[in-house]
Order: C-alpha cells, then structure tokens, then sequence
C-alpha cells in the first residue's frame, strides 16, 4: 500500500534510534520533523533528509519543558502541517544504587521519560483527531519489563510509558488513532556505549556472550519496526508492546 505524505514528529531524533527511525520514515514518504535536545544534530539529521529528497525541519526542544514542545510543534504546523505521526524517543538513562538516587535524579529522570512522553502525546491528539487518523509510537525498554540492577529511577519511568500507552490506546482506538510501543533491548547506541565504556553495565565482551542473536541491536532494527507501526498498513494493531530485543526476553 502506498504511504500518504503525512507528517511525522520524531523526538530524540538527532542521534541513536531518533535519527534511524527519521530516516526510515523519510523513505516512507512522511514529512519528517526531528527533534532533540541538540539542535545542531537536530538539524543535522534533517538536512540529511532533505538530501534525500524529503521535506523535512530540525528543531531543538527540551521534552521536559511543556510550553518549548508546544512551541515546536507550532513550529512543525507552520512549516510541514498537522502532525499524524508521533514517535516518542527521547529518553537519558542512569546507573545509581537505590539509597543513591538524589531527588534530583529522580525527577529529572522522571521529567524527560515519562512527563515529556505525555507532554508529547497530549500535544498531538488534536491534529489526529482532526483527521480521524494517526499513528503514535512510544520507545519504552525491556528493563521495564524484566527489571534492571541499579536503574529502578530509569526502569520505573519506562513501565509508565507502556502503561500510558496502553491506556492511551484504548481512548484514541475510535478515532482511528493507534498507540503502540517499542520496548528495545540492548541497542548499539551513542546513549548505550556510555554505560558500556564507563564498565556500569559489564564490557561489551560481557554482554554478547549473554545475547542469543550473538550480537547488540542497531538503531536499523528498532526503526523498521516503528515505521512499520506508522504505516497504513498497521491500522489493526493498537495497545501493543512490540519487543524488538534479539531474544533477551522470551
């Protein structure tokens, strides 16, 4: 089925994932619209696409911030028009024994994964409403679902975000709109090789010998999936977890 020229938000879209999936739907035919904290990458990834011969804007937005993300997608009307397609990647992550986490890190981790998720969502429903259709796409984490050592702040706000979008799912299903999430597992990501480099999530040696494909997931391999959850063709799917994890968690 061909894909309609709709526009798509993509946050976090300036590294990792976020400019993976921006491409994938750039070769969709979406209009592609990358957000992300870093501006330069932001509009990085968007001359990429316009290279490519996809219309496309770069914009610096903290998630965090309910009034910037309401700017940006002002902006993103302005420029491309009604937004139809969201997908919602911009995350940090933590390492920190439970007595350590500092109120601080707690809310900060709250503010950007889950708030900022919502804040994102919420923004969007009207455009969607407006035309009875949409596709919405949540990045959570399969540590949400199988628990991580020393992440409880991080594991806690991504459970949020698959429990939000079930439940968004079930509101938005009559309207056409549907609502799914990806839960990664061990991604081969700038946001990865942190942890892996500063030895809190074990050498990478480590990690492959526990992971049943033999190898680490691309950003390619979450983006494809998300694309597809964003296409015409995925109307009957809504209030799902699509585990893209290489086996982890079976």
């Amino acid at each position: 089925m061909a894909q309609v020229s709709r526009v798509a938000v993509v946050t976090g879209g300036g590294s990792g994932m976020g400019r993976a999936i921006c491409h994938h739907l750039g070769r969709q035919g979406r209009q592609v619209a990358a957000l992300d904290i870093n501006g330069e990458a932001a509009a990085e990834v968007a001359r990429e696409l316009d290279v490519a011969g996809v219309r496309a804007r770069g914009v610096q937005v903290d998630v965090s911030d309910r009034a910037a993300i309401d700017a940006a997608f002002d902006e993103v009307r302005r420029e491309l028009g009604a937004i139809e397609i969201l997908v919602t990647s911009a995350g940090i992550e933590g390492f920190s024994d439970f007595l350590d986490i500092t109120t601080e890190q707690w809310d900060r981790m709250v503010a950007v994964n889950l708030s900022g998720t919502f804040h994102c969502l919420q923004l969007a429903v009207p455009d969607m409403l407006e035309a009875r259709w949409g596709r919405m796409v949540t990045i959570s984490s399969s540590s949400a679902q199988s628990g991580t050592r020393r992440m409880s702040h991080y594991v806690a706000t991504k459970g949020g975000v698959i429990a939000l979008t079930k439940a968004l799912a079930l509101d938005l299903a009559p309207h056409g709109i549907t609502v799914n999430t990806i839960p990664p597992g061990v991604i081969d990501t700038p946001m990865m090789r942190r942890p892996m480099e500063s030895g809190a999530m074990g050498s990478l040696d480590q990690i492959l010998a526990r992971a049943p494909l033999g190898r680490l997931g691309t950003p390619d391999d979450i983006a494809v999936t998300a694309a597809f959850l964003c296409s015409e063709e995925a109307g009957y799917i809504t209030g799902q977890q699509i585990n893209v994890n290489g086996g982890w968690y079976v």
